[in-house]
């Protein structure tokens, strides 16, 4: 079935005339973008029951965060933050987009890292999951990926690559476009090649891979050699683990493979998770960690929110060390594109601010304050507010509740107030204590929402 035949061309609405050559020396850049991989969920963050060889490889030759927040809770939306530094309403995504074919996602207006990238003289690459739109114009060929291979909906099967959440069964497995069957491979072997042989490509051009690795999200496939290691676990964590230690090992066989090319050296490497650990039905109601924190994939608490995140460029960036300030997904848009020498597109309102200073030099937090929301309608969405010490929740709401803490009520407007530097584990309500943090917060959010509804979601 042919889908998409065609590379779509971008509109060049910022004022480019046309591509250009990359600047001199600039890096490749491969972001690794796992899926539902919980906020402690790799030995570098302190699990003591799962092995992440090449993840703490990755962290020992680079920049670990420690608060790192992801642009939201659910798959498309961080997705959409990620690839446009936008908050993920004002990217058009503030909640999952469509899994079925047909179904627009992300506006094809939005200007993607991909494109940026690829207007400056970078071959662009996707490999994985996509969730952001399952027309022409809004698959990945459409929004700056001159190459694609994976799924354009939210999951599959890793064998038959079925869409795996409900019927009726429709097969989705893609290259540029075009549908492809690969029946009984295992699409995480799929994907080391598809990775390897972007790489690999004979170009005078730096290279920008976009690997959006679907695991651990369910269905909890890894390999026999992993079920083996952790058949001991209590379920579900011993099907989790088997399938986060199976992801390591793949993120590891495509980054070894720029050692074996030489060409380590030149590669900024992110590996980021999109949010928090899944406690859906298909998952077993669990099996990834969110430590210390409260919450999970969905909210927009801590467990949530706080994800995984190391960036290595070796012989450019620190190497082993570690940063502790507030930072976002979609910061990484404007840091690599600083990274690689561009500048942002004029005009265009960018949320993510760059994290070269933080990352290099350890300076404080580009943000003072920030803002989720997640959902359309703001009237309904749930929504949350940092700044400084305080976070304010609006229309809170989880599905496991830790234990020995209260669940939440609806309350007046559902609103939660933490202290987080004295209750990072989020477990106290401080919004009758400290009504005039509630209100400023209140205040803090209609300023947000104000400025997110002047910019059209579709540009």
């Amino acid at each position: 079935m042919r889908f998409l035949s065609v590379y779509v061309v971008a509109s060049l609405a910022w004022g480019w005339f046309g591509p250009v050559s990359a600047a001199p020396n600039a890096p490749n850049i491969l972001v690794i973008y796992t899926d539902d991989q919980g906020s402690v969920d790799a030995n570098c963050y302190g699990s003591d029951d799962l092995e992440t060889p090449h993840i703490d490889a990755l962290a020992a030759t680079g920049v670990r965060f420690t608060r790192m927040l992801a642009p939201s809770a659910i798959c498309s939306a961080s997705r959409a933050g990620l690839l446009t530094g936008r908050f993920p309403p004002r990217a058009g995504v503030p909640a999952n987009v469509s899994s079925a074919q047909g179904n627009p996602g992300m506006p094809a207006a939005q200007i993607t890292l991909a494109e940026l990238l690829r207007d400056h003289g970078y071959r662009t690459g996707h490999v994985g999951k996509w969730h952001l739109g399952y027309t022409p114009e809004t698959m990945p060929n459409g929004q700056g990926f001159e190459t694609s291979f994976g799924h354009m909906g939210g999951c599959i099967d890793n064998y038959s690559h079925f869409f795996y959440w409900n019927g009726p069964n429709r097969h989705d497995l893609w290259r540029d476009g075009e549908e492809v069957w690969h029946d009984g491979a295992y699409f995480g072997d799929l994907m080391i090649e598809e990775a390897r042989r972007f790489i690999a490509e004979e170009s005078e051009k730096p290279f920008f891979l976009y690997w959006a690795i679907n695991w651990p999200h369910y269905p909890l496939q890894g390999t026999d050699k992993w079920r083996e290691r952790y058949r001991d676990l209590p379920h579900p964590r011993d099907k989790y683990a088997a399938f986060m230690s199976t992801t390591d090992e793949i993120v590891g066989a495509v980054v070894d493979y720029l050692d074996e090319l030489g060409i380590r050296d030149e590669t900024i490497i992110l590996f980021q998770s999109d949010h928090g650990h899944s406690v859906e039905e298909r998952t077993f109601g669990g099996g990834g960690s969110a430590g210390p924190f409260r919450g999970h994939k969905g909210t927009l608490l801590e467990g949530g929110l706080r994800v995984p995140s190391v960036v290595s460029w070796t012989g450019t960036f620190p190497e082993g060390e570690v940063r502790d300030q507030f930072t976002s997904g979609i910061d990484w848009f404007p840091t690599l594109a600083e990274a690689a020498g561009i500048a942002l597109p004029e005009g265009h309102v960018i949320d993510g601010k760059s994290l070269l200073g933080v990352i290099r030099d350890n300076a404080p937090s580009p943000h003072d304050s920030f803002y989720w929301r997640l959902g359309g309608n703001p009237e309904k969405a749930k929504w949350a507010v940092w700044q400084g010490a305080w976070k304010l929740l609006g229309r809170v709401s989880e599905n496991v509740t830790p234990e020995g803490v209260a669940a939440f009520t609806a309350g007046d407007r559902g609103l939660f107030l933490v202290n987080l530097e004295e209750d990072p584990g989020e477990t106290v309500n401080r919004a009758e204590d400290e009504p005039g943090v509630v209100e400023e917060f209140l205040a803090l959010r209609d300023r947000y929402e104000r400025d997110i509804a002047k910019t059209d979601p579709g540009k």
